[in-house]
């Protein structure tokens, strides 16, 4: 471990390259710096991106939507999804032409480090890290829950069945990030497979009278039939029509992975979301239709509710159970991947410590996935309270899609000749949308889990507590997404002068 405790050159005011870094020991000990902190390029295409984008989402398919009829009923629930829908739109869009212009595992926090300076990319990688973390935390007590009503094993929800999802599925990451993602697809391709399933036979049942069949709020503004809680309903189920595609955002941090990531980044991408967004389509609508918006609002498993009516389980119904733990089973897996890469960039970096970003023979950087994995676990173990957790990782997360959006804006305005080799249909006003619809869903989150959205800032206060004293001060200016904005800063400043 001596070598990583090494000087390492750090971020210093803006300035031109020097140009003997070709064969000073500076530039050696980069090269020693970086060389223990490689992933396995190439080990990606656009298929298994794709999937990876899917499988970030799939589950929120099968449970924790339906809340948002409890919320907001279903025209208020229909209009937050049309609306996240086109937040996600944007902001995909938008990352698929940062993510050809700096294809790293930064992500998110190398686009804002070069639009919005450090303090920028701490900020948005720190939520991105939220995310990711809290949101695997989150599932695997799901995973609990739904090994426990199957009668898988004989297991009851507990520390057991969350301490073995961590141990397997990071022990198949440590492995090797191309067996990873191929197992993630095929997980996902069987969820998938099972919603298109489900969505055949609940639409078989479907009466359009019972959609709108909550009780009416007469007291809230705007209340009726179809937005049984009012106008303000709409707003309070923004966060559950996030459901629908949170996560598909990451798909970037597997940039450095990938083959040819200026072409399959995009292109994985745009048909994530579009799965995705036909997967929210008839989801939504086959299972409130089949048995009502009252009797799903508030199930743990919604779409086996609305197979089952009063008849009982049946058949379909008892696949699209088990199908249910396949889909929060690629979610919770690919969800492990997308921390482990925010937190191996950030490491990289500087900004955390840097001993996190070691990786591995294989290719893995493996206490980047061990270490969140255990902080998961014990968070998991210790609270069992699943929503509040993912409660507190949709508030990160929108907090990072503001931050990603404006980066997006900022690069536009700021920089207009850097080369594009993808371009954002829209331009400027694509990403602003997802901005204003970003900065929305933020305020949402206080609607909904007021507690989980002040423990996210506390966690946050923390987090930029350690990087005004220490991080920022012993930032890795040889790491890519710093290379990177330090080479924007230096041509601005030759600009000036």
């Amino acid at each position: 471990m001596a070598d990583d405790i090494a000087p390492v050159p750090v971020s210093a005011p803006p300035g031109p390259p020097s140009a003997s870094s070709g064969t000073s020991d500076a530039a050696r000990s980069d090269a020693a710096y970086l060389e223990r902190r490689t992933l396995r390029r190439g080990s990606a295409g656009w298929l298994l991106l794709t999937g990876l984008g899917v499988a970030y989402v799939v589950s929120g398919d099968f449970s924790g939507w339906n809340v948002g009829l409890d919320k907001g009923g279903f025209g208020g629930l229909a209009i937050a999804t049309v609306l996240m829908g086109t937040m996600y739109a944007c902001l995909v869009f938008s990352l698929a032409e940062l993510s050809t212009i700096l294809p790293t595992a930064g992500g998110g926090y190398g686009f804002a480090r070069r639009a919005l300076g450090p303090w920028g990319g701490f900020l948005t990688g720190t939520a991105i890290l939220i995310e990711y973390i809290l949101a695997p935390a989150a599932i695997v007590i799901f995973i609990g829950d739904y090994v426990e009503s199957l009668g898988l094993f004989g297991l009851t929800s507990g520390w057991p069945v969350y301490l073995g999802c961590f141990v397997l599925f990071i022990g198949v990451h440590l492995w090797g990030v191309g067996e990873a993602l191929r197992f993630s697809l095929i997980v996902t391709a069987v969820a998938v497979a099972a919603l298109l399933i489900f969505a055949v036979g609940a639409l078989t049942e479907f009466d359009a009278s019972s959609l709108d069949d909550i009780p009416v709020d007469t007291s809230a503004f705007g209340s009726g039939s179809w937005l049984p809680f009012g106008i303000l309903g709409i707003w309070a189920a923004f966060p559950f029509g996030m459901w629908f595609f949170l996560g598909v955002e990451g798909v970037p941090l597997a940039a450095e992975e990938a083959k040819d990531p200026v072409r399959s980044m995009p292109k994985a991408l745009a048909i994530s979301m579009g799965v995705l967004a036909l997967l929210a389509l008839i989801t939504f609508f086959a299972a409130t239709g089949a048995q009502g918006a009252d009797a799903v609002k508030s199930a743990g498993n919604p779409l086996v509710v609305a197979l089952e009516g009063d008849d009982g389980p049946t058949a379909l119904s008892r696949f699209v159970n088990y199908a249910g733990l396949a889909g929060l089973v690629a979610s919770f897996f690919s969800l492990i991947y997308a921390g482990s890469r925010q937190l191996f960039a950030l490491s990289r970096a500087g900004y955390l410590p840097r001993f996190l970003s070691l990786t591995s023979k294989r290719k893995a950087p493996y206490l980047g996935l061990v270490i969140p994995g255990a902080i998961g676990f014990a968070l998991a173990a210790a609270t069992g309270n699943g929503a509040r957790m993912l409660n507190i990782a949709v508030f990160g997360a929108t907090i990072s899609y503001a931050l990603m959006a404006l980066s997006h804006i900022v690069l536009r305005r700021r920089e207009p000749g850097l080369e594009r080799p993808y371009r954002t249909p829209g331009g400027v006003l694509t990403s602003s949308v997802a901005f204003v619809l970003a900065l929305s869903a933020l305020v949402a989150t206080f609607l909904v889990d007021r507690d989980a959205a002040f423990i996210a800032l506390a966690v946050y206060a923390v987090a930029l507590a350690y990087f005004a004293i220490y991080s920022r001060h012993h930032l890795v200016a040889s790491a890519p997404e710093e290379e990177f904005a330090a080479l924007a800063e230096a041509e601005a400043e030759l600009t000036r002068d």
